[in-house]
């Protein structure tokens, strides 16, 4: 099992697009690149601590490469937006990749050079890559919170169509008992 590092925007969003990719066997979504030990989600949130919203993947090198997440992690979030990520404004929602090895940081440079190269944006790409340090996960309502909202979601869609249902068979029968 390998351990990459991703900072691209809101955690929620780069952690559900990590978590459908074949390989990955497990993701975290934390803190990582701040001065503040410990941070809270609402110390991170003033900008104030210098963490950016990350996402911790674990994967198996042998089912997906780090080239493979490297790709992915480029199509979740905009690479060239200096500290932002559609509506979400601050240095918490900067894009960064956070290497554990020098062949990460070797790989990522090199990616980043080939899209700059091929020129897949028309824009420079302000994406950082810097030495891992202390990861500090989030509080338990973050983790999975994509998954746990469609879960929700699902279940309320289901309750909703299961009572018009039943509002409609009982107006029926009201209908077929005393107006008929």
């Amino acid at each position: 099992m390998e351990i990459a590092y991703f900072a691209g925007g809101c955690f929620w969003g780069i952690e559900y697009e990590f978590q459908r990719i074949k390989g990955v066997i497990d993701t975290e979504v934390g803190f990582m690149g701040g001065h503040v030990k410990n941070p809270t989600y609402k110390e991170v949130y003033t900008d104030n601590t210098g963490h950016a919203e990350t996402v911790k993947v674990i994967y198996d090198e042998n089912i997906v490469t780090y080239r493979e997440l490297l790709e992915e992690f480029f199509k979740m979030h905009d690479p060239t937006s200096l500290n932002k990520q559609g509506k979400d404004n601050g240095t918490r929602y900067r894009s960064e990749i956070f290497y554990t090895n020098e062949n990460q940081k070797k790989e990522a440079n090199e990616f980043i050079r080939y899209i700059e190269d091929i020129k897949l944006y028309s824009k420079k790409i302000v994406t950082k890559i810097s030495k891992a340090n202390d990861f500090y996960p989030a509080e338990e309502y973050h983790q999975n919170y994509k998954v746990k909202i469609y879960k929700k979601k699902r279940f309320l869609h289901r309750t909703f169509r299961i009572t018009v249902i039943l509002i409609t068979f009982f107006l029926l029968v009201f209908i077929k008992l005393y107006l008929s």
